[in-house]
């Protein structure tokens, strides 16, 4: 991990989450590898730029979840994440 200039790839299906954290990363003096929609955008944008964090949706969009993402990148060498998971309450 790059400590002085840490690089960070955000996945969130919900672009103005994503949006905002990258933001606000930026302002804390973060560098963004990039942000991914899917597990698929995900995995290959981590291959690409080889980020020093991934800041992990739990539930995104695709066939493969956060979590489910994390551990198939692990095995390409990844193993730096943060799991974020934005529940909302529902009517009943």
């Amino acid at each position: 991990m790059n400590f002085t200039n840490p690089s960070i790839l955000i996945v969130d299906d919900e672009w103005l989450i994503a949006f905002n954290l990258q933001l606000s990363l930026q302002k804390l003096g973060y560098k963004i590898a990039g942000t991914a929609r899917t597990a698929d955008e995900a995995l290959e944008m981590a291959e690409r730029t080889n980020p020093d964090l991934i800041l992990m949706d739990i539930r995104i969009e695709g066939e493969l979840d956060g979590i489910q993402a994390a551990e198939k990148s692990k095995k390409n060498g990844y193993s730096s994440y943060i799991y974020d998971c934005v529940c909302r309450r529902r009517n009943l």
